[in-house]
């Protein structure tokens, strides 16, 4: 829901922040055009990225006014994707509608592991409908289990960045409520939740409170140096933006993105009666703009005892580009636990 909060294609929340600060509504941000000075060197992606072994395809999935469209996925290390010692990690991007590729860096530093990434509708080389009504986290998490059964994933990790956390909470929650068997026969083993949000209503006022922060009374910052300051606080802590990240700004959707289009979203718990969602991580950046009060009522909203929180220190949104060693052992380390 932010990242997942409509940084939008100008440093994702950056220019939000002035906007905000200027008294602009987090839901009604313009968009904005490519973001400046990226670096390639930046990026965690290696050479040897290059030579992992990787297939891409695309789906069909259906909506309720009797349409079909296109849903475009890629997976890493393939031979790998039924594997029994180390099970495959589906990959959740952020926005709504950043696509995955921001994520891409995760298959340099989770080693052996399948990883699943696919755009989400509406975004990358996803088809993206133009009509609103298509859209919802509901129809997304559909979407996910079509994913799932075309490839025949029957065992495997979740993980969510941001938005795609909340997308992943949902998920599970579905699973868990579900009064059929037709998710029995594929098991999500465990979930991280990362830089992940409850509450859009309470992150966007936690948001102008860290605005206002970086920009008190009489130090008149320009745009730019505001901009510039809350990415380097809150967003990604790198001398410049990864072109990477750029990049996914640059190609993010229009018609479903942001917190605008999720704006109501308030994490809750699954029915009593529903199963036990997985054993889930809950972490974020020590300078994240999702702060630790943003992370708090997963707890209420879980319905598993298996639940833990890490704070990665010295980083902030997106951990996976400012230190993909150390955010890459949690990550397998946090699954290995539970193959």
């Amino acid at each position: 829901m932010v990242d997942f909060l409509q940084l939008s294609l100008y440093y994702f929340l950056l220019v939000t922040a002035l906007l905000v600060h200027q008294g602009y509504s987090f839901a009604t941000l313009p968009s904005w055009g490519n973001p400046p000075s990226l670096s390639s060197s930046s990026s965690p992606r290696s050479s040897a990225l290059k030579a992992t072994a990787a297939n891409e395809g695309s789906i069909q999935v259906p909506r309720s006014d009797g349409s079909t469209h296109e849903l475009s996925y890629r997976i890493v290390r393939p031979m790998s994707l039924s594997s029994r010692q180390a099970a495959p990690i589906v990959a959740l991007h952020g926005g709504p509608s950043v696509p995955s590729n921001y994520l891409y860096p995760l298959e340099d530093v989770v080693p052996y592991r399948s990883i699943v990434f696919y755009d989400q509708l509406g975004c990358g080389k996803s088809d993206e409908p133009k009509d609103v009504s298509l859209y919802s986290i509901e129809d997304s998490v559909k979407d996910l289990k079509a994913l799932l059964k075309k490839l025949g994933i029957r065992r495997f990790h979740l993980y969510g960045q941001s938005y795609g956390g909340m997308l992943a909470f949902e998920y599970m929650k579905s699973v868990a409520s579900s009064c059929n068997n037709k998710d029995d026969d594929v098991k999500c083993l465990s979930a991280i939740l990362s830089s992940a949000p409850t509450n859009v209503a309470e992150i966007e006022k936690e948001f102008v409170r860290l605005t206002k922060e970086l920009s008190p009374p009489g130090q008149n910052l320009t745009e730019e140096e505001l901009n510039e300051l809350f990415r380097k606080t809150h967003q990604c802590r790198l001398p410049e933006m990864p072109k990477i990240l750029g990049d996914a700004y640059a190609n993010a959707g229009t018609v479903w993105r942001g917190t605008a289009a999720i704006a109501d979203y308030v994490a809750q718990p699954p029915p009593e009666d529903a199963a036990r969602m997985p054993s889930s991580l809950i972490m974020r950046g020590e300078f994240d703009f999702v702060s630790e009060a943003s992370v708090e009522g997963w707890k209420n909203a879980f319905n598993t005892k298996f639940l833990r929180y890490k704070t990665l220190e010295g980083l902030s949104h997106h951990g996976l580009l400012e230190n993909g060693e150390l955010y890459g052992e949690i990550v397998d380390s946090y699954f290995g636990e539970y193959d």
